[in-house]
């Protein structure tokens, strides 16, 4: 009799626990694998580095023909001034090697570091030294990525027109004159750089003057802007006539690229 009794509890428990044990064990074992499942997902969110997008941009009246590696990588060759490079894709660094090399011989006419933000835009912009003959700048520039506000665009100013200096910039209306209008920008000295600045999209011609006069130094053909335009504008002395002095070199940012 004790027997019997022995084999129906056990033949109950058989029946009754060990199916629900093994319940439980699938459910701890479900609940781990999700969880090794997100940590993994998580580290390999955590590991992608978006790249940036940069470009070069020569204003170096003295420099030769260049060539321009990021990190390494050639990202313009034989630039030479007054040039916007487009965008290239490089890996996104806190101290990215710039290096700037004659195109023809390979000599390193400068060479420096910046940051090169992830999913942000740049602009390398090599200028000349003025306290130095030979010398050379590096300046690493953040580009406007996002487009204009609906209705309007938004231009970024960059003056390196030594021999012009100063200058007043305006974005004269379809019909109105420069003597009616207000400049944009005012008294922008040499190697100054106005930023992005937004006003209502129409046709407009873009006028250079040297500060306080209103004789053009550079008139551009009429621009169609829709809105949502951004611009970037080089501004450098012409090196072969006096009418226009200026030259202007007009690069998209972001927006539409008419």
């Amino acid at each position: 009799m004790k027997t019997t009794i022995l084999m129906g509890r056990t033949e109950k428990w058989m029946r009754g626990s060990w199916p629900q044990a093994l319940l439980r064990l699938s459910v701890v074992s479900a609940a781990s694998l999700a969880v090794a499942l997100a940590l993994s997902a998580c580290q390999n969110v955590a590991t992608t580095t978006q790249s940036s997008l940069v470009r070069v941009i020569d204003a170096s009246y003295i420099a030769p023909a260049v060539n321009v590696t990021v990190e390494g990588d050639l990202l313009a060759a034989n630039l030479g001034q007054g040039t916007i490079t487009p965008y290239g894709t490089v890996a996104a660094n806190i101290a990215a090697p710039i290096n700037i090399a004659a195109a023809t011989g390979g000599k390193t006419i400068v060479s420096t570091s910046g940051t090169l933000l992830p999913g942000h835009q740049h602009s390398v912009f090599l200028t000349d030294n003025g306290a130095a003959p030979s010398g050379f700048v590096v300046t690493i520039l953040e580009d406007q990525q996002t487009v204009a506000a609906q209705g309007h665009s938004a231009f970024r100013f960059l003056n390196q027109a030594a021999k012009t200096g100063a200058v007043d910039i305006y974005m004269v209306p379809a019909g109105a004159t420069l003597a009616n209008s207000i400049p944009i920008v005012s008294n922008l000295p040499v190697g100054a750089t106005a930023g992005y600045i937004s006003f209502q999209s129409q046709t407009v011609t873009m006028v250079v003057t040297p500060t306080g006069l209103i004789t053009p130094e550079y008139p551009s053909s009429p621009i169609t802007l829709i809105g949502g335009e951004v611009r970037t504008v080089l501004l450098i002395d012409s090196q072969l006539t006096s009418n226009p002095a200026v030259l202007a070199t007009v690069a998209v940012d972001a927006g539409p690229a008419n």
